[in-house]
């Protein structure tokens, strides 16, 4: 009874992110479909009515999951990046580093962002998609700026397509790096800034490839 006395007395803040936190767990190792609100409460150390009281429906909750989480990812890529001053390969190669080492450190966050956000309809993929979008902006403006710096003429277009690839493979390398033993976010980060910087180097030279 003395516990239960201390954990009531628990800030509201406090006891929400503990929910929060239980539902990340239970979605993404249950799915969202699977997932309880029970086996949520149950984990969180609180009533399911309270967790009803305090974030509303099952809905309700992964779509506070999915912003919190998502958030939190941009949170560190944007950290990752840093200001202006810097030479874009070094923001770019931040950036993915600050990306690799959240999905390494974060592993049931990036499930949930990656897989269980984006399989079950709106309004959860529209809420990814946003996330994803707005990383999509980070990556293309340094691909903007290198292509300034180098002076070479690179249509919006361009810009928006390489942008939409590189993300791409952080996230598909992301969820590789973090099912494959001895893989760290630095090696995931290494791979992929080798792979698309030498590509962009050769762009930014403006020495395209094209088909025989």
């Amino acid at each position: 009874m003395a516990g239960e006395a201390k954990a009531r007395r628990l800030p509201r803040a406090v006891r929400e992110r503990q929910m929060v936190d239980a539902a990340v767990r239970c979605f993404a190792r249950s799915g969202y479909q699977a997932a309880s609100m029970d086996e949520i409460a149950e984990l969180a150390g609180v009533s399911k009515p309270l967790v009803y009281l305090y974030l509303g429906s099952k809905e309700e909750l992964f779509t506070t999951v999915i912003r919190r989480e998502a958030g939190a990812l941009l949170r560190a890529v944007a950290a990752g990046v840093g200001g202006d001053g810097v030479p874009p390969d070094e923001r770019l190669w931040s950036g993915l580093l600050a990306f690799f080492t959240y999905a390494a450190e974060h592993q049931d966050s990036w499930v949930v962002l990656s897989r269980q956000a984006r399989t079950h309809g709106e309004p959860f993929a529209g809420e990814a998609a946003r996330m994803r979008e707005e990383i999509v902006g980070f990556v293309a403006g340094l691909i903007g700026e290198a292509a300034g710096e180098a002076e070479v003429a690179l249509g919006g277009r361009d810009v928006e397509a390489l942008a939409q690839a590189l993300v791409g493979s952080a996230e598909s390398l992301a969820g590789w790096a973090n099912e494959t033993s001895g893989v760290t976010a630095k090696e995931a980060a290494e791979t992929l800034m080798n792979f698309a910087w030498a590509g962009l180097g050769n762009l930014m030279k403006s020495e395209r490839w094209s088909p025989r």
